[in-house]
């Protein structure tokens, strides 16, 4: 039967935990463009408009621009491809999921209210980030996992290592304990010598060729829930708020594999698997303006809080190792589960200009600025979250989002296209890089219904770190994901 306990180990070690990384920071952070497909097929430049459901997201004021009630239904098809280089090693892997990514309706009074000209409430809902992905590192290393275990191990007395197991090392001291114990009892690591007080240890794989494959697969996604309320206070001035509530699931599952026939070796064949679960749940809040300057020249404004989470987490481990020791198998059966942690999101601020070409269609910029220095683990006495937030404030900055697009109406017919860049929160770009997108979408309207569609490329470079650890190794991706998006939308 598989064991559970919880570690109350915070602040005892800088690797108390699996997770609370900046990786991590950065991707709960991140929101894609997703949505209705003529919010998508513009690239996401709305913030100016209003009009349509999703651009709510951008600027709450649109919901007020509706003239009648409203709903609408979309579908999305989504593929990644990942083109991976390791070493020597060229892997390519690529996935397709079809989801429900918006449902959403806004509900228009006509009457004045309180003096107010119109008003407007909605609900929303997106899914702003896909989690699903995968690709495989496979290649030749010069150097082995067991430095993955060498870099927890130092500092660890050898004699918890030999009077504990998996799960009462978790009890009683922490993460790096862990690692320690696995790495020595699967003869990867060895002490410099057999006093228990003994804290150095070296590693047991002394050659310089290793055959490696590292499998990674996450999946889950980040929702966002937006109650939205909007009026049209005077002829050209509209303002809208909205409450949103987030939640998101992230599961991370890598196994690695490392063969070598060295007679410098230990251990020939290794195998090495991880499982990280994080639920998280939050809320933030918008506020934001559209002016009319004139019929056809629009200025739009938005300012979105923090979104504060409340992050649970739960890892899983397994470590099999053969060599001049035999077969060792390690399987805890444990499961880890830590105290739950809270963790701030950048604030946004947006600035949106469009040109309204009458019946004929618009163009529009969208402009957003987000600090990614600002994100926070909390609670702030905590020793290891200082460090983790002193680590995002040196090595991420501030991030500018650019949004262009536009849309051409011919009878019922529209015909649309966007562009988008999003500059990367690393100092460092060759940790990730830059974003760049592009769309093209079409839509048909049918007396008091629409049917839209669009499909949207984008693509971004990374090094990504198999292990946040002395094992160094990072795999090169060239990422391109592409969507399909089809929307149905009615008048009520």
């Amino acid at each position: 039967m598989k064991k559970l306990f919880i570690l109350l180990a915070i602040g005892f070690s800088m690797q108390t935990f699996y997770a609370q990384t900046i990786s991590d920071a950065v991707r709960y952070s991140s929101q894609e463009i997703t949505g209705t497909a003529r919010y998508r097929g513009v690239g996401g430049a709305f913030g100016a408009l209003g009009g349509d459901i999703s651009a709510i997201n951008n600027n709450p004021a649109g919901s007020a621009i509706f003239n009648r009630s409203f709903v609408t239904l979309s579908l999305s098809s989504g593929n990644y491809d990942n083109q991976t280089y390791y070493n020597d090693g060229i892997t390519a892997t690529d996935k397709t999921d079809i989801d429900l990514n918006q449902f959403g309706a806004v509900f228009v009074s006509p009457n004045t209210i309180g003096g107010l000209r119109k008003f407007a409430f909605s609900f929303n809902y997106d899914r702003s980030n896909d989690f699903d992905n995968s690709f495989i590192a496979s290649g030749i290393s010069t150097n082995s996992i067991a430095d993955y275990f060498l870099g927890y191990a130092q500092g660890v007395p050898l004699n918890i290592l030999k009077s504990k197991n998996y799960q009462e090392l978790g009890e009683t001291e922490n993460f790096s304990a862990q690692q320690a114990f696995l790495g020595y009892e699967g003869y990867l690591i060895d002490p410099l010598s057999d006093s228990g007080n003994n804290t150095e240890y070296a590693t047991a794989q002394n050659g310089n060729s290793y055959s490696q494959e590292y499998q990674y697969t996450t999946s889950g996604n980040n929702s966002k829930f937006s109650f939205n309320a909007a009026a049209q206070v005077t002829e050209n001035l509209y303002l809208g708020i909205n409450l949103n509530a987030h939640t998101f699931n992230f599961t991370k599952q890598t196994v690695f594999f490392e063969d070598n026939t060295s007679v410098n070796n230990a251990v020939t064949n290794t195998r090495f698997d991880n499982e990280l679960r994080s639920y998280g749940s939050g809320g933030s809040l918008q506020i934001g303006g559209i002016y009319h300057l004139s019929p056809n020249l629009r200025l739009g404004a938005t300012y979105d809080t923090p979104t504060y989470y409340t992050i649970s987490e739960e890892t899983e481990q397994y470590l099999a190792t053969s060599g001049i020791n035999n077969d060792v198998i390690l399987s805890p059966n444990v499961t880890n589960i830590y105290e739950d942690y809270d963790f701030q999101t950048p604030g946004k601020a947006t600035g949106s200009l469009a040109y309204v070409f009458g019946s004929n269609g618009f163009l529009s910029f969208d402009y957003s600025y987000e600090d990614y220095t600002s994100m926070k683990f909390r609670p702030d006495n905590d020793l290891y979250f200082q460090q983790v937030n002193s680590s995002i404030g040196s090595e991420l900055k501030g991030v500018s989002t650019y949004k262009l697009g536009g849309e051409f109406l011919s009878g019922n017919w529209s015909f649309r296209g966007g562009y988008r860049f999003k500059e990367t929160p690393y100092k460092n770009e060759n940790v990730v890089g830059d974003l760049t997108g592009y769309s093209v979408g079409l839509g048909y309207a049918l007396g008091n219904a629409r049917i839209d569609i669009a499909y949207d490329w984008a693509k971004q470079q990374s090094n990504q770190a198999l292990y946040e650890s002395a094992f160094t190794n990072t795999a090169y991706i060239d990422n391109i994901n592409t969507n399909i998006v089809a929307s149905l939308s009615f008048q009520l």
